[in-house]
């Protein structure tokens, strides 16, 4: 396994991210919309690649919130990969290099229908929070936050 961070110009990333996006059209149905507007990728310079015998197989990506906190986004294995901790891989480099920028907590929003990435998060110490932003008031949206000081 390797580890790769890079930016959202890395072809790869780009390649996971496009199967990310048809996997939630199906999980987020009528509602898939509303989120896809808020999951824009071009200038994310904080993006993490997991490659397995040099085939991508998992991405996830930081971008600044508020000045104290990184937003975790697009998060994602490949189907037939998951099961193999590449997601606990990525998340915590994701948490480490938010400490590494100077931010104190990483946020993050995902659906309720998901719930094996809510029992990921949970596992890693996330607290379930209000929803912010533009979560605020939508019921499928689940929202976390950890402290990484």
């Amino acid at each position: 396994m390797k580890t790769l961070r890079t930016t959202s110009e890395n072809p790869d990333f780009q390649k996971l991210v496009k199967q990310l996006d048809a996997y939630l059209a199906v999980m987020d149905g009528d509602e898939h919309d509303f989120y896809h507007q808020y999951n824009k990728i071009d200038m994310l310079k904080n993006c993490i690649v997991i490659y397995d015998n040099e085939e991508a197989v998992a991405c996830g990506a930081i971008k600044p919130l508020d000045p104290k906190s990184m937003e975790v986004k697009r998060m994602f294995t490949l189907p037939e990969k998951r099961g193999n901790g590449f997601a606990s891989v990525i998340l915590r480099e994701l948490e480490a290099w938010t400490k590494e920028l100077g931010y104190e907590k990483t946020l993050l929003e995902t659906g309720k229908r998901q719930t094996e990435v809510v029992g990921l998060y949970t596992k890693w110490g996330y607290k379930i929070i209000p929803n912010y932003g533009q979560y605020a008031g939508v019921e499928n949206s689940i929202c976390f936050e950890k402290d990484l000081k």
